[in-house]
């Protein structure tokens, strides 16, 4: 073994994790045998050289992430990671579980609330919530899915084993980078890929098309558009990327005019009518009728038209209490009672604090312990109690005592590692990874290969871009035809796509509050973190 991997296991034994690509003897896993072959055969200069094309590739194609208001690269490392067919199976199943019963539990929290007379878990776990809004209670989806998105994140634990770390039903992020990651690494290093079989990424906009389609209201050819904050929102580089690659329109909310019932989009040929809207703002933004009255991002009235039948919103409004990370503690047992069905994907142990003499338990373990607001994402709010203070651990105590249902704890999951290049080196850095599911109301259909993004600052366990993670190309390899992705995939366009969107006589020039309220209205990969 060349120095390079036998540095890299030296030091990723000292971690004490799971690693994705050696067995604890030293061995390649299964799938990774091709790639150890291709790292073995490469230099520090080698690797670094194809670090450099990976990092130019994605600068020149504007793949980036904006971080408070700066635009910044998203790093993407050489080393792919690998799922075999088998362990996809698991994966694919478990998350389309996960889907299901969340949809389910969505449609019983805004309407009957049989789990709650069923005492499967207590009606004020949803009405204490923060993301649970009144007004989208009664208000029915035409094909009954509120859930058309999911990002479902997930963790390998020490012992190897998957665990769901939490569930993103809202406005869930970073498809796009699995798209791009893909696209680059077969342009950059299609050496990697030798003889393996790698299953597509490149038609999710096709399925996604599909799935927001099936929402629309009893219409022939139902109008998309993707409904974004604007230019200045950390996602926009996504939302603009599937607008382009599904063939819709990507609008603003200064787009777009509720009358008569209905949604109509102001373009150079008149008024036309829209159907479903792929919406990437967070409610509180979507509609200042029902929620922020300060929003300027938003489309007055969008909610009586969902209402009234006329409009589909994809995700629902809502959807944000299935996202409550005490919610997520249930999930367990949502599968059991709306679907029958023993999870296929366990949840990370949880405690949750309302319950005193667990709570008791927790605060006399807070250094040994990770603490997570229950509306938190991107990694802020979090406390690890191990690399806590004693003042963030007093403080932290406070918090819990005057408001314990704001709060989860966990046991410190040593996430599993992968080869990273950083500076040089071939060091172990931690991942997790997150699947994305499509639903239209059908099927749920799991993209094969979501993204896996990596810790680069060395022992964090916070792998978000906006704490300084970065992402790997993930491979679910099969036995079957080879479907390696190629540069330049034709978009997938709907018919009457191109209404040529009228630009507002003022410009692209916007006041400050618009500015502020499109980097406030983020999504899940400032997003979602593991937390």
């Amino acid at each position: 073994m060349g120095d390079l991997l036998g540095d890299y296991l030296r030091r990723q034994r000292a971690t004490g994790a799971y690693d994705e690509v050696f067995a604890p003897d030293g061995a390649a896993r299964a799938g990774y045998e091709g790639i150890v072959a291709v790292l073995e055969s490469l230099s520090a200069a080698d690797l670094m050289a194809r670090g450099g094309a990976l990092s130019s590739a994605f600068t020149d194609a504007g793949v980036t992430f904006s971080l408070s208001g700066e635009e910044r690269p998203f790093p993407l490392d050489v080393v792919p990671r690998i799922f075999d067919a088998a362990e996809w199976d698991l994966i694919e199943r478990g998350v389309a579980q996960r889907v299901r019963a969340l949809e389910a539990f969505l449609a019983d929290a805004y309407g009957p609330g049989k789990a709650f007379a069923d005492r499967v878990l207590p009606r004020r776990l949803v009405t204490s919530s923060r993301h649970f809004h009144r007004a989208a209670y009664g208000l029915d989806p035409a094909n009954g899915v509120r859930v058309h998105v999911a990002g479902i994140d997930l963790v390998r634990d020490a012992a190897g084993e998957l665990r769901v770390l939490e569930d993103n039903l809202r406005t869930p992020s970073g498809v796009s980078y699995v798209l791009e990651n893909r696209r680059t690494v077969t342009r950059v290093s299609p050496d990697l890929f030798g003889p393996q079989r790698v299953l597509r990424v490149s038609t999710y906009p096709e399925h996604l098309l599909a799935a927001l389609r099936a929402a629309a209201p009893d219409v022939v050819d139902p109008t998309v558009v993707v409904l974004t904050p604007g230019a200045y929102n950390s996602a926009y580089f996504e939302h603009s990327l599937l607008a382009r690659q599904m063939g819709v329109e990507l609008v603003e909310g200064r787009d777009l005019v509720c009358r008569d019932g209905g949604v109509f989009l102001r373009t150079t040929y008149g008024e036309q009518r829209v159907d479903v809207i792929y919406r990437r703002i967070d409610d509180e933004f979507l509609d200042p009728l029902h929620f922020r009255p300060d929003s300027v991002i938003g489309c007055p009235g969008v909610i009586g038209a969902a209402r009234a039948g006329s409009v589909a919103i994809a995700n629902a409004v809502g959807n944000g209490v299935a996202d409550d990370k005490l919610t997520y503690t249930y999930v367990p047992a949502m599968i059991d009672y709306y679907l029958g069905e023993t999870p296929l994907l366990r949840n990370v142990e949880t405690f949750r604090l309302e319950d005193a003499e667990v709570r008791a338990h927790v605060l006399d373990h807070l250094a040994e312990l990770v603490l997570k607001p229950v509306d938190g994402s991107g990694g802020y709010g979090l406390v690890i109690g191990p690399a806590a203070d004693e003042h963030q651990l007093s403080t932290l105590r406070k918090e819990i005592e005057a408001d314990p249902r704001r709060w989860i704890a966990q046991p410190v999951v040593p996430l599993s590692t992968s080869p990273t290049l950083v500076e040089g080196e071939l060091v172990p850095r931690h991942v997790d990874l997150r699947p994305f599911a499509v639903n239209d109301g059908q099927d749920v259909w799991v993209m094969p290969g979501g993204l896996t993004r990596v810790a680069l600052v060395e022992g964090s366990l916070v792998v978000n871009s906006s704490q300084g993670g970065g992402s790997k190309d993930t491979w679910v390899v099969s036995d079957g035809i080879t479907q390696l992705e190629l540069p330049g995939t034709a978009p997938v366009r709907q018919a009457g796509a191109a209404l040529n969107v009228t630009v507002p006589a003022t410009g692209p020039r916007l006041g400050q509050a618009q500015q502020q309220q499109q980097q406030q209205a983020d999504e899940s990969i400032s997003e979602a973190a593991p937390c």
